[in-house]
């Protein structure tokens, strides 16, 4: 994952912000891998500390808590995932449909981001409610990207006038559709290559907008 920035509501002893920022992304790195083989519940924070190359009393001063630790992981996952479908909309020009640029990009972000996708949605519950609510935040404004692209097109008239709640609607779609590569690939990794699931899942969303 590249840069993260420091997060606001995590308690530091470091008033560096930059240091805090570059520290933080330390753990996250350490952390992940941790969470995805182990889970949440059976990581220790002495764990982490050891694989980020910190000592626990170290850790501390830029953590508060374990969920503080589950938090950073998810938003730098979010993050990842929403540079790389804002790219891919920035790459779309000419001849490209924008929509279905972003589209391969998120499917192919998802993709590549699986266990950590998974992660999100299995361990979210053991985060407290405000790190909970940052995280529904983050996925919704992940969909506002999708929202962005189908009014741009609508405005142009390369997709036809639909209303805001049924655009809404096929943003939630598209979201879910990249996360169901996730869900499911157990079963459709063996009859279908990514490739194959972004063409034929691209068909199908833009044969109902």
């Amino acid at each position: 994952m590249e840069k993260i920035r420091a997060i606001k509501g995590i308690p530091t002893q470091i008033k560096n912000a930059d240091l805090v920022a570059q520290r933080h992304r330390q753990i996250v790195d350490a952390a992940v891998q941790l969470f995805i083989e182990q889970g949440f519940h059976k990581t220790t924070t002495r764990q982490i500390a050891r694989a980020a190359g910190f000592s626990i009393g170290s850790l501390y001063e830029y953590i508060a808590s374990k969920e503080d630790i589950l938090y950073l992981v998810c938003d730098a996952i979010h993050a990842e995932v929403e540079r790389g479908v804002s790219q891919a909309m920035n790459r779309a020009s000419g001849g490209h449909n924008p929509l279905a640029e972003v589209i391969r990009e998120y499917f192919l972000v998802c993709n590549r981001m699986s266990d950590h996708i998974l992660l999100i949605y299995q361990e979210t519950q053991s985060l407290p409610p405000r790190w909970r609510k940052k995280v529904l935040e983050n996925e919704v404004r992940i969909t506002g990207i999708f929202m962005e692209v189908l009014a741009r097109l609508i405005s142009s008239g390369d997709l036809p006038h639909i209303s805001e709640r049924s655009m809404e609607l096929v943003a939630h779609n598209i979201s879910v559709l990249g996360h169901m590569w996730t869900f499911r690939r157990w079963f459709l990794a063996r009859h279908y290559s990514v490739e194959d699931y972004i063409e034929l899942q691209t068909e199908f969303i833009l044969g109902n907008v």
